[in-house]
């Protein structure tokens, strides 16, 4: 069975999704979960972009002991500098080299001529294998690049000693046949080709990623990038979760497969979704909430008779449990602690208090309390953060005839702070109440509320991003009450931003 290696770029094409903007801390967490996964190779960011950027590059490198960490870099000296330094420190290191080559990208964007366009990414290479012993090149907009110029780039990468050669469908545009076509006339056409590996790098502009994706491997191509969830620059990347469950699926007819930890796809994806605030959509394949439901009677009568009728995906193949465990306010810490690790989590003895104390508060609030309802409460601060701001009460006036108003309690750097404020809306109240308390000036850029579990009594996880100045911070909060779920949001955003603007100082010197 061929292997494909699985290049994740989550950390780095996904950030680029609008409105993602990940710290240090997060990526690393993310890139702790991709290793579980057993990613291949994980694209950590682009050092030469900022200064936090290659910060948080080698803040991964350092973390992640068993997968490749990759640095994105242009066919520029100060760029390739930028990517040793921010990689020095990795067990396993591989920079990632580009330049554009379709006519439409030298004519406008690099302003080259073609012998101009191979010249500069030769003199790339040769520097950048002073620092690196692998190095993958990737022929930017390859898609759209006349297939005769693409061969003569390819042909100067294997002389050049490239480890991998990447064929990026940059603007999503090309169908199956033609993609996997050029893996096709690159292994037929380009000399010493069988010594490296070829890589796919699909986007979904035209919803095709995946499938080209799977066109290249089956002509030929040893290694595929996307990201987890699909998410992405624009609508987005291949996702890696349905080329990892069509190759187990379809052995029959593809005849390759990863070596991914199927299992851990489940929680990966949650993890993916919360860092970023990009909600999973339900009928999204393999990881969407409606992936393995199923209500239609005659659905139904067939999975009672036989499950492969309907479902020809187990949900414990990428983590997930059939059955539905619901505790209870009667629930004990062991049955508790079992549940965690049912679900896939191991926690600290201090992790574990603070959990169950927030189960038997909501256990107390609603009738059943679902997986869903569990896994909102670890996640709700997957990234422990020094708390500036804690929110201790909080108190909401509203009528339909009256402006609503808010008080709040909070700790603010060890101090105890009161402060009321109206607003156009409850929410608004609150946060201008907790405003007047921090002393901060902030802007809501984005507010999002979503349901966790079904019903009446189901908890409100709400998403907020913070921007100030420069700077932006993401928030999270649950609760059964949405108004207190808003407070807690924006508290961890406020807190992100603290450790954002510290983060900047120290950087700025």
């Amino acid at each position: 069975m061929r292997k494909i290696y699985i290049f994740d770029t989550t950390l780095r094409d996904g950030e680029q999704s609008p409105g993602v903007n990940l710290n240090t801390r997060e990526k690393v967490e993310i890139a702790l979960q991709l290793e579980r996964l057993g990613i291949d190779r994980i694209e950590a960011g682009f050092p030469a972009a900022s200064p936090g950027d290659l910060a948080a590059v080698d803040a991964v490198a350092r973390a992640v002991k068993k997968s490749t960490i990759v640095g994105l870099s242009r066919s520029r000296t100060q760029d390739i500098d930028a990517a040793y330094e921010a990689l020095k420190g990795a067990e396993d290191a591989r920079i990632h080299l580009f330049l554009a080559t379709s006519p439409i990208h030298r004519k406008y964007k690099l302003k080259m001529e073609k012998d101009q366009v191979i010249e500069t990414a030769k003199e790339a290479i040769r520097y950048a294998k002073k620092y690196f012993s692998q190095i993958e090149f990737s022929a930017e907009d390859a898609g759209r690049t006349e297939i005769d110029f693409l061969s003569e780039v390819a042909s100067m990468a294997v002389r050049e000693g490239v480890s991998v050669f990447n064929v990026p469908d940059t603007v999503g545009y090309l169908t199956p046949y033609e993609y996997g076509n050029i893996f096709k006339t690159l292994k037929e056409n380009v000399e010493g080709i069988e010594k490296i590996q070829l890589s796919a790098h699909c986007h979904d502009d035209l919803g095709m990623a995946t499938v080209n994706a799977l066109a290249a491997i089956l002509n030929g191509a040893d290694q595929i990038e996307g990201t987890i969830n699909g998410i992405g620059e624009r609508a987005g990347n291949t996702a890696l979760e349905e080329i990892a469950l069509a190759l187990e699926t379809r052995q029959d007819y593809f005849g390759a497969k990863t070596s991914l930890v199927l299992s851990e796809i489940a929680r990966t994806s949650r993890l993916i979704s919360k860092l970023t605030g990009m909600v999973v959509p339900g009928n999204k394949a393999i990881v969407g909430a409606n992936a393995f439901a199923h209500e239609s009677g005659i659905h139904q009568d067939g999975m009672l008779k036989e499950k492969s009728t309907y479902e020809i995906i187990s949900p414990e193949t990428i983590g997930l449990k059939e059955s539905k465990l619901v505790l209870g306010k009667h629930s004990g810490r062991h049955a508790f602690r079992e549940k965690l690790l049912d679900l896939g989590y191991t926690a600290s003895e201090e992790r574990l208090n603070e959990a169950f104390a927030k189960f038997k508060t909501l256990a107390d609030k609603k009738k059943d309390v679902t997986d869903e309802d569990i896994l909102a409460i670890l996640e709700e601060k997957l990234v422990e953060r020094p708390e500036v701001f804690h929110l201790e009460t909080i108190y909401v006036t509203y009528g339909n005839e009256s402006v609503p108003s808010a008080k709040v309690r909070m700790t603010v750097a060890g101090s105890e702070v009161t402060e009321e404020a109206e607003g156009n809306g409850s929410v608004d109240a609150i946060y201008n109440a907790i405003d007047k308390a921090s002393g901060e000036e902030v802007t809501l850029s984005d507010y999002s509320i979503k349901s966790v579990g079904r019903g009446k009594d189901a908890q409100g996880e709400v998403h907020v991003v913070l921007g100030q100045g420069k700077l932006s911070a993401q928030g999270r909060g649950v609760s059964t009450d949405i108004l207190e779920a808003s407070a807690r949001a924006y508290i961890d955003a406020l807190n992100g931003l603290a450790e954002r603007r510290k983060s900047f100082e120290n950087v700025q010197g």
